[in-house]
């Protein structure tokens, strides 16, 4: 059984219902690796460093999180942390194809990893990062969409690129 689960995302940024779902799977393994994926073909709002830290600070709460920043396959990751879970969160049947093509890819990249596919709180189904970011450069509330610490840090960023 994996006692490393890695939870892999651009998180740009992390909300509710990312850290809805870390805190679900964090009960279930010793620890939880929330892996923030580089991808020099997305463009970020925030930095990978000002990612991880305000997963940091948005799951302080939990002691067996930890984050991590990665460029390059996953798979190739979960090795340096012997995990054999990757955990995907899915809020609609639009993210099920997506998923499903990654875990077959990743499936036939290391044969040993598992995906586990969790289903976001309800509650959280609309929430996205892309989303939350829209909200933010509108003037919106960020309220039951972020952390407070995210919300701050959005706040910021929109007020500094007008």
């Amino acid at each position: 059984m994996s006692k490393v689960a890695v939870y892999p995302g651009s998180f740009d940024p992390i909300t509710l219902g990312h850290v809805d779902i870390i805190q679900r799977i964090s009960h279930l393994y010793e620890e939880t690796v929330v892996l923030i994926s580089q991808s020099p073909n997305k463009a970020s709002l925030f930095t990978p460093q000002e990612r991880k830290e305000l997963i940091e600070r948005s799951l302080s709460h939990l002691k067996n999180v930890r984050v991590d920043i990665h460029e390059g396959l996953t798979t190739d990751y979960m090795k340096t942390v012997n995990s054999q879970v990757i955990v995907r969160g899915l809020r609609a049947v639009v993210d099920f194809e997506y998923e499903l093509t990654m875990a077959n890819m990743n499936k036939m990249l290391a044969p040993s990893i598992e995906t586990l596919l969790v289903f976001a709180d309800p509650k959280y189904y609309f929430i996205s990062s892309r989303g939350v970011k829209e909200v933010a450069q509108h003037g919106g509330s960020l309220q039951g969409l972020v952390t407070d610490v995210v919300a701050d840090a959005l706040t910021k960023k929109m007020k500094r690129s007008k």
